[in-house]
């Protein structure tokens, strides 16, 4: 299902999640209410009867799972980093239009048992904030209509439908060479431990066993790529959110053709995965040293 668009719809109660599920189940989607979390990387691996058919999947998950909010962050990050294709909608609406949505249908708000309805709501806004900050749309539904509502959801999903993934390229090089002019990202690493004056190792480049041995077993390298890493997933989720067609991380060293290449070879396997276009580029690694 990697090749699916999921869209995870969670948010405020009364704010109306299922509205935003009935118009993506218009729109296509295999739609599933009040979804476990932990059921959800399982549900992934499964087959689904006319597949082919499908315009994505469409979950609600929220407040009405006891273990929502423990679990949702991580199980979220790990199908992100597997290749999922995921957008979370995070619907919410004031206060006082929340109270008049419970009062017409007389509804039980998941955190009432022993408060009242303001108390609940206003519990549910400070339990739900950090999976607000988490969320690619937030849509307020304060002055929508059900037919608003339902009209939002289906542009959202049209434009997420035929939108491109963002194309990522790593790119080594080296500083003598002059810096990449593309490079939305560069990351110098002339901090480390150079090959080149190693003997044995200087005419060899980075695609080398003996020299990304070099490079890769030194402890300052292997905090720095951690880090790196760290980074680097953060920040991608971030630029294609503000709707970046094209990134450039730029790697260089003083040549570009040992330490660069290293780094820009593990970067390249770290961030190379399913529904993620990613190219990886040596650009001076063939110059002469």
């Amino acid at each position: 299902m990697h090749r699916h668009k999921i869209v995870i719809i969670t948010g405020l109660s009364g704010s109306g999640k299922s509205v935003a599920l009935a118009a993506l189940e218009d729109a296509g989607f295999y739609c599933v209410d009040n979804m476990p979390v932990k059921l959800l990387p399982k549900f992934m691996e499964l087959p689904l009867q006319s597949e082919s058919e499908i315009a994505g999947l469409g979950f609600v998950m929220d407040l009405r799972e006891k273990g929502f909010l423990r679990s949702f962050p991580e199980i979220f990050h790990d199908l992100r980093q597997r290749g999922y294709n995921i957008d979370v909608f995070f619907l919410e609406a004031e206060e006082n239009v929340i109270l008049r949505r419970y009062s017409q249908t007389r509804r039980h708000h998941p955190l009432s048992q022993d408060r009242g309805l303001q108390e609940s709501i206003r519990a549910e806004i400070g339990h739900m904030d950090h999976i607000r900050q988490m969320a690619d749309r937030i849509i307020d539904t304060t002055d929508y209509t059900l037919h608003d509502l339902k009209s939002v959801i289906f542009n959202l999903v049209e434009t997420i439908l035929h939108s491109k993934p963002m194309r990522t390229q790593v790119l080594s090089f080296g500083f003598k060479h002059g810096i990449p002019q593309d490079a939305d990202m560069v990351m110098d690493v002339r901090f480390m431990a150079n090959p080149f004056f190693i003997p044995e190792l200087k005419d060899q480049d980075g695609r080398s066993r003996p020299v990304r041995e070099f490079v890769q077993t030194n402890s300052i390298t292997r905090t720095f790529t951690e880090k790196f890493h760290d980074l680097v997933d953060f920040l991608l989720p971030l630029y294609e959110k503000e709707g970046k067609a094209y990134l450039t991380i730029a790697v260089g060293c003083t040549g570009g053709q040992h330490r660069s290449v290293v780094i820009a070879e593990a970067l390249y396997a770290h961030i190379n995965k399913p529904g993620r276009p990613v190219m990886l580029t040596h650009r001076d690694v063939d110059l002469k040293i």
